[in-house]
């Protein structure tokens, strides 16, 4: 006479660790959203006055205020990088 295995016994669905892991993923995206939210409404954006706006196109005017951030943008574009001497950073000697 042969002996049948009997099947383990069946736990609730909350004792298994893998569904806790399926869970918690779309768990954190909403509560990072609720954050998100949260300091959105909290801190919102400046207004910009005719002032600041008058100091930007100062800035804009005078091309040597911009130098370095066009230089980085335009190595961003290019993926060329600036030569040293005309970026005005000092040149390491090996």
């Amino acid at each position: 006479m042969t002996q049948t295995p009997h099947p383990a016994p069946t736990q609730p669905w909350w004792r298994y660790g893998h569904v806790w892991l399926i869970i918690a993923g779309p768990v954190i995206v909403v509560i990072a959203g609720f954050i998100t939210l949260w300091l959105a409404v909290r801190t919102p954006d400046p207004v910009i006055t005719s002032e600041d706006y008058r100091q930007a196109q100062t800035l804009q005017a005078d091309p040597s205020s911009v130098a370095p951030a066009m230089q980085a943008r335009n190595h961003a574009q290019t993926g060329v990088p600036t030569p040293p001497q005309a970026s005005g950073a000092p040149v390491a000697k090996p």
